[in-house]
């Protein structure tokens, strides 16, 4: 079986107007590398309700927009050793938002960063100077 995708609202509207033309469930899953189950639950839903977009799920609202996730990775992007508060904190200046520092945190991560802590160096002595 292929791996696990979601079909984007494109790939959803083709699949419809190939079953409506008469294509078999599982040809339309080859051509859309998803499983043929995935093919038959959007058939279903689309002959139920009409329309082919996701229901909408429960849970909690996410805290930020797509423009302010964006901030945050550009912020991080840009200034490679700031930390979570750091970019939370030009969050709030510049959008208003409160967010906690483990949003950051998850938002970093879904963009394939880390938050960044700077360490400090050890210290040298005068010896160690004198040595290097």
């Amino acid at each position: 079986m292929p791996p696990r995708r979601k079909l984007s609202d494109l790939d959803r509207g083709r699949a419809i107007g190939w079953l409506q033309d008469g294509v078999a469930a599982r040809q339309v899953a080859q051509r859309l590398a998803v499983a043929p189950s995935v093919i038959i639950r959007l058939k279903q839903r689309f002959q139920a309700t009409g329309r082919v977009q996701e229901r909408q799920r429960s849970g909690r609202p996410r805290v930020t927009t797509q423009r302010e996730d964006r901030f945050i990775q550009r912020q991080a992007m840009q200034q490679r050793m700031a930390t979570q508060n750091n970019i939370r904190q030009r969050l709030q200046g510049t959008t208003n938002t409160v967010v906690s520092g483990q949003t950051i945190r998850n938002r970093l991560h879904n963009f394939g960063l880390r938050a960044r802590r700077p360490v400090r160096g050890t210290t040298l002595t005068a010896n160690h100077r004198a040595a290097c």
